[in-house]
């Protein structure tokens, strides 16, 4: 049987980039200059951290991030912003998170569009991953195009075509 993975990944190195492309444009930036705080990537937590005096300023730190990632090649929408900022001290804070792997909602969402798609295939949830597996490679194309079209809220790659 044809078979194929739906992985949501983002290169490490590719996002280090970015993030560092990111703080050498908050050192030229003459409005953010003279701030306290900056961006940090913490690569074990997958997380980057955004601090600054006052959240118009988080604001413009989330805007240059995300300028650059996109620039990297990487899908904005690998970044979770949803997180509140935290007041700490002087500074307020908010943490970024980096998605890798396809969580259990958006594996919902990928098997219930393969399924609504009317495709022989099967698709089955499998760690942070989905694989989908047919009896002919035309029918898993089609559950590509089939989850191309619905909008799962993050970045996915299709990975290990085996016929």
């Amino acid at each position: 049987m044809a078979s194929f993975d739906i992985v949501s990944k983002v290169d490490p190195q590719t996002l280090e980039n970015a993030v560092n492309t990111a703080k050498k444009e908050l050192q030229t930036r003459y409005d953010l200059r003279d701030t306290k705080g900056g961006i940090e990537l913490d690569k074990k937590a997958n997380t980057i951290t955004l601090s600054s005096e006052n959240s118009m300023r988080i604001q413009a730190l989330e805007n240059i991030l995300l300028t650059r990632i996109v620039k990297q090649g990487i899908d904005g929408t690998a970044l979770d912003f949803s997180a509140e900022e935290q007041p700490n001290g002087a500074l307020v804070k908010k943490v970024v998170k980096v998605r890798a792997g396809v969580d259990k909602e958006a594996g919902r969402k990928i098997i219930k569009a393969i399924k609504d798609s009317k495709v022989k295939v099967e698709a089955q949830m499998q760690d942070d991953q989905v694989r989908v597996s047919a009896k002919k490679i035309d029918e898993l194309q089609a559950a590509i195009a089939a989850v191309r079209q619905a909008s799962i809220g993050q970045p996915l790659q299709f990975i290990n075509m085996k016929s």
